[in-house]
């Protein structure tokens, strides 16, 4: 007989954890563990080692901040963020912090077995309009990069991820939380993109985004 496949909820409302409890129940999952913040999780993951965690964005100490701890720790399990966050920037977090779904709470709980298995079978869980972001952002990095390439310009991924959030005039400090690194490493990322730019300020680098 094929085991169940196991799946961690992270959400800090007891009510919320119970109904997904059930629905994914009904869908045949097993739920391994359950947690009411992010390190709690992270924790739960490191020791059930889940296939799949569920995870609510903004309960205590983050559930993206929890997602990039298990991205990290528990490599093999799939993360798939469920909440009522529409913000694109809670979006492009979530999957630069290694989740591959981003669900509404809104989601029919009978839907909820179904996008689990698909993301487990490689596909991704977003809604449409959510798509569309992603969409969008790939359009505009795409405009971006040519544009410094044809200067022969050659940046990180990293570096152009910064290079992105300056561009969106975010400080140092907003750069870092964002990216979950230190500010002294935005710095000498700023550093890099400034050398390689062959300009001395970050108003320079980014005018050269829109020549």
């Amino acid at each position: 007989m094929t085991a169940k496949l196991r799946v961690l909820i992270a959400d800090d409302h007891p009510l919320t954890r119970v109904g997904i409890r059930l629905a994914l129940e009904r869908g045949g999952f097993d739920v391994c563990a359950e947690a009411d913040d992010g390190p709690s999780a992270v924790e739960a993951a490191e020791r059930e080692r889940p296939d799949v965690c569920l995870l609510d964005v903004q309960m205590p100490g983050s559930g993206i901040q929890a997602a990039e701890g298990i991205a990290t720790r528990v490599p093999e399990a799939a993360i798939v963020m469920l909440t009522v966050s529409r913000r694109d920037s809670d979006l492009f977090d979530a999957l630069r912090a290694g989740a591959s779904g981003y669900l509404l709470k809104d989601t029919d709980p009978q839907r909820l077995p179904l996008a689990l298995q698909g993301v487990l079978d490689g596909e991704a869980a977003l809604p449409r309009h959510l798509v569309a972001l992603v969409i969008d952002e790939f359009r505009e990095r795409g405009r971006r990069r040519p544009l410094l390439k044809r200067r022969g310009v050659v940046l990180t991924d990293r570096e152009w991820e910064v290079l992105e959030l300056m561009s969106q005039g975010m400080t140092t400090f907003e750069i870092a939380d964002r990216l979950f690194i230190e500010p002294v490493t935005v710095r000498t990322h700023v550093s890099a993109i400034l050398k390689k730019l062959h300009v001395s300020s970050r108003k320079a680098a980014l005018q050269l985004l829109e020549r």
